[in-house]
């Protein structure tokens, strides 16, 4: 047994700690043989920081004598041994656990994911002198099968067709960072292990890149738990993983995030890699994420995150009405989100010198739902919450944009709008004819480097009150930039091609216009004297 053992603070007052059970639990999976490297053919003796977990998830039961944890989840640095503990659960509630007609599932982002556990288990009960006999391996179909109880351990994948009527028992939810979108998790957790006494949800992952994940929604989840933030007496959290402000290139922090350290994975490894990851942003982050276990959006974001949430300074619209501003407008395609962000520059009787940022979205009403599964955010609560509008129908309508543009520049005195031309020239025409003064922005560098880098500028100076838009901060998060040989810079999206940024471009343009009239005092425009200009390559 494991030595002082103690079980977890999450432990209900109702609930007892069953050695039996515990001692049952650990006694099998201890029995499986390890499949590989310099352990191959040895008992799998577990560590301390597993046999904790395997003691506290299996032994601890409520007054009715199950269980008292349903959900477990294990986040974890790479190399220390989680598919080995995955395969190794997954087996015992197959072939250990008492249950007849038992359904286990592994799941993973793709089946090439799926397999890794899998494979493990399957290989454990090739080397096992008593699983060999008793358990069927189909591997054709990824699929384990313990006839004394009827029992089955099935591969799925978010690529599976077919994911209705579980009766599930046990899942072990490998890598839930990678999930492409949250649809095969809601299905295997909502309602499919209802009809059992005891079912057992585990989820074990490393850290991910992507803040607008499943993943990291349990991840939140999971960190609000263990800081008593909220409370879920069937939900068992362990986070191995270094804190925002822990020093990434500190051994110390190593040794805390990888409980394995110096068996499973060697500190020389995480030496040489911390090396070649100073200096390089991009290998930082992987360093970060893989070895330390931290989320990092990324890996080449140019904003500094903390530094644009400390210009979240609240804008007010009322105090803002018949200012004057200059506008971005980038139109995406017809199915995307449209942006336009107003910039108001700084007045002469304020003394903060602040550029006031204020964002407006579109998509279309028929394009909700899809977009949530395209982009993984919340694009329902944003509309709910009014930061974003809906145009009707399935595409969006631009006669909806410029009624809104129009009774926009009553608010305001929007003296000049830039605008991506692309999908735009029909608009453009429309709006120059409703008298308002409406610019052509191309997209190269020329045109977009120097606006970017003073907005970068102005937003370490904190000379930008931005309001904390989620939807422009999501955005922000997700902008990477280009540089050509004369150190141009302009926008792209990061590794998620569909994180948008249309709101991050709009805004550019704007305080390109608001910067350079301030500059240039009164505008041609504003005597009335109109055209089209078309700005830069």
């Amino acid at each position: 047994m494991l030595k002082s053992y103690q079980p977890t603070e999450f432990m209900l007052p109702t609930s007892r700690y069953c050695k039996e059970a515990a001692d049952h639990a650990v006694a099998f999976i201890q029995d499986l043989p390890h499949i590989a490297g310099k352990w191959k053919g040895k008992k799998f003796e577990l560590l301390a920081w597993q046999e904790q977990i395997i003691r506290d998830v299996f032994g601890i039961l409520k007054p009715d004598g199950f269980r008292q944890f349903t959900t477990a989840y294990l986040e974890i640095p790479k190399k220390q041994g989680k598919s080995e503990l995955g395969a190794a659960i997954s087996l015992y509630l197959l072939c250990a656990d008492f249950e007849q007609t038992a359904e286990i599932y592994g799941c993973a982002a793709d089946r090439q994911q799926a397999k890794i556990v899998f494979n493990v288990a399957k290989k454990m009960v090739e080397m096992h002198p008593y699983l060999s006999r008793v358990v069927k391996i189909k591997e054709s179909q990824y699929r384990l099968e313990y006839k004394a109880t009827d029992s089955f351990y099935q591969v799925l994948s978010a690529e599976s067709n077919t994911k209705h009527g579980f009766n599930i028992h046990g899942v072990i939810f490998d890598e839930l960072h990678a999930q492409p979108n949250r649809k095969l998790y809601d299905v295997i957790t909502t309602g499919s292990g209802d009809a059992r006494d005891q079912p057992l949800y585990f989820t074990i992952t490393t850290a991910g890149n992507d803040m607008n994940s499943i993943g990291y929604e349990v991840h939140c989840e999971a960190k609000d738990l263990i800081a008593g933030v909220r409370k879920d007496p069937t939900f068992y959290p362990v986070i191995f993983g270094a804190n925002d402000d822990d020093d990434w290139t500190d051994p110390a922090v190593w040794e805390k995030t990888n409980p394995s350290l110096g068996i499973t994975v060697p500190i020389s490894k995480l030496f040489a890699q911390c090396e070649a990851a100073k200096g390089n942003a991009s290998k930082e982050n992987n360093f970060r994420q893989l070895r330390l276990n931290q989320w990092v959006a990324s890996a080449v974001r140019w904003m500094p995150m903390d530094a644009w949430n400390k210009c979240s300074a609240v804008v007010d619209r009322a105090a803002l009405k018949g200012r004057i501003c200059y506008a971005g407008l980038d139109l995406a395609s017809t199915q995307d989100t449209t942006a336009l962000v107003l910039v108001f520059h700084p007045h002469e009787s304020e003394e903060n010198g602040l550029y006031y940022v204020l964002p407006f979205f579109w998509l279309p009403k028929d394009r909700i739902l899809p977009s949530i599964e395209r982009d993984h955010v919340r694009y329902d609560d944003w509309e709910r919450a009014k930061i974003l509008e809906t145009t009707p129908g399935s595409v969006t309508d631009y006669s909806f944009v410029r009624k809104r543009i129009n009774e926009l520049a009553k608010e305001f005195q929007i003296n000049e709008i830039a605008v991506d031309p692309h999908n735009a020239r029909h608009l453009l025409q429309e709006l120059e004819s409703d008298g308002i003064t409406v610019l052509e922005f191309r997209q190269g560098p020329i045109s977009l480097s120097p606006p970017m880098k003073e907005l970068m500028r102005f937003v370490f100076m904190e000379k930008i009150a931005h309001g904390g838009n989620p939807m422009m901060d999501w955005q922000m998060d997700n902008l990477t930039v280009v540089t050509d040989a004369n150190e141009n810079i302009r926008p792209v999206k990061g590794k998620k091609r569909s994180g948008r940024i249309d709101g991050v471009v709009s805004l550019i343009m704007a305080l390109d216009r608001a910067i350079l009239r301030q500059e240039e005092g009164p505008s041609v425009y504003d005597k009335g004297e109109r055209g089209l200009l078309v700005l830069g390559c």
